[in-house]
């Protein structure tokens, strides 16, 4: 899937490789492809802008083309319909071949509808950025693997280095959180498994029962939310837990002979591709802010009902009631940070009380919110609000287990133990 050009990467619109139809119904592309992983393996899905496109993502349309054509006239019966013309010397990953790539009057044949590309895309995207993910839970399970193994077998101060007390602690959170990040994304990933079978139905037959019906709109919901999220967990955490068992070898770690070294340089690859970890978490306030928004009452009213004085008289277990608060309180600072992003500039005029009053009736209007330059006071928070939310599911995943299984216990209340001093420093950085 050929999208990153040399002047558009996160900014996809951008992209300069052009696209113009023949008359057999093909196009030629025109244009350069950089950071294409396995981009020599003859078969290609490329962006580009058919001439007289609109700008921006809405005139961009997908296209597939083949390595090598059929060509009688040429040496062996074949010609090159594309060249690889680099192939990158990367920090890590070296296992992976990644390459620039050169279309240059590339025949190629059109994906679905014209301009209709950067949807296709997407849907192709979503998946593969819960594959990076599961990538990033490989590379911990991994580092904290060999991690472990050194601790056990490493003497210091007379006792194996996983007794000494700080360096227990500390490997015991980290577990923790390879354990809870695979909860996580193994629940994401049955809803999303759903999603695409359903959808596929639908697409195919226009028939779901409403069974079915009911399942596929809950398991899109669950696919849009935590596809970010999963992917930028994932993979940030697999860069910080990497360099703890760097850490946790001391020199050792820093030499090329242990595994840790590697597995550290390769963790920052998924922070990149597939969309940064940037672009994850304005995708994920993006979606936060549209849902918050859409019925600005209707999110007042959900606040009330969630106040923790409620679990009281709940009926569901300790661990929803528990997860419950933890919810309440994320929506309660949530929404008084973008609330401070968002404020009107209130003006008292000559009218006095009443304008004023119809500048806040404002706020609570669709209209207001969906004005762009209001976003950009939001953006700082992005990141926080990304990883908040990755917390936040987290949590409903393992309450869901704990309550499922008692044997689940134990995680979920470690885990919450570990977020739980996030929670209130990203809250600290909301109010300031």
């Amino acid at each position: 899937m050929c999208l990153t050009e040399p002047h558009a990467g996160s900014d996809v619109g951008s992209l300069r490789t052009s696209a113009v139809k023949q008359p057999d119904g093909s196009y030629l592309l025109n244009g350069t492809k950089c950071f294409i992983t396995n981009g020599g393996g003859g078969l290609a899905f490329i962006l580009a802008r058919v001439k007289g496109a609109p700008g921006g993502l809405d005139g961009i349309s997908m296209f597939f083309a083949e390595e090598w054509l059929d060509d009688p006239k040429a040496k062996g019966g074949r010609h090159h319909n594309y060249t690889i013309t680099k192939i990158e010397d990367k920090m890590g990953m070296h296992g992976s071949v990644t390459c620039e790539v050169v279309y240059e009057n590339t025949k190629a044949q059109l994906v679905g509808n014209e301009n209709e590309g950067f949807r296709v895309m997407l849907y192709l995207m979503n998946e593969a950025r819960i594959s990076v993910g599961l990538q990033g839970l490989g590379g911990i399970e991994a580092s904290l693997h060999e991690a472990r193994k050194y601790a056990e077998s490493r003497t210091q101060f007379g006792k194996p280095l996983v007794e000494l007390p700080l360096f227990k602690r500390n490997l015991a959170d980290w577990e923790t959180e390879r354990d809870a990040i695979r909860a996580l994304l193994v629940d994401t990933m049955s809803h999303f498994e759903i999603f695409q079978r359903l959808d596929t139905k639908k697409r195919h037959t226009g028939d779901l029962n409403e069974r079915e019906s009911k399942l596929f709109a809950r398991a899109a919901r669950v696919a849009r939310l935590r596809t970010p999220l999963v992917k930028y967990y994932g993979t940030e955490t697999n860069a910080t837990l990497s360099q703890k068992a760097v850490q946790a070898f001391g020199g050792y770690g820093f030499m090329a002979e242990y595994d840790v070294e590697r597995l550290h340089r390769d963790s920052f690859g998924g922070l990149l591709y597939e969309g940064t970890s940037q672009i994850q978490a304005l995708m994920a306030m993006k979606d936060f802010v549209k849902w918050m928004m859409k019925d600005p009452a209707r999110f007042v009213q959900s606040l009330v009902a969630g106040h923790p004085i409620g679990s009281f008289i709940s009926d569901g277990s300790e661990y929803e009631r528990s997860v419950g608060g933890v919810r309440y309180e994320f929506r309660k600072n949530a929404a008084a940070m973008v609330m401070r992003c968002f404020k009107p500039e209130l003006s008292f005029s000559e009218k006095g009380l009443k304008d004023t009053i119809g500048q806040i009736n404002q706020v609570f209007k669709r209209e207001y919110w969906q004005e762009a330059n209001r976003f950009d006071k939001l953006m700082v928070h992005a990141e926080t609000l990304c990883q908040a939310l990755a917390y936040l599911e987290t949590l409903k995943v393992l309450a869901k287990h704990a309550t499922k299984d008692e044997t689940r216990s134990e995680l979920y209340y470690a885990y919450l133990k570990l977020v739980t001093p996030r929670f209130a420093a990203i809250y600290t950085d909301w109010k300031l």
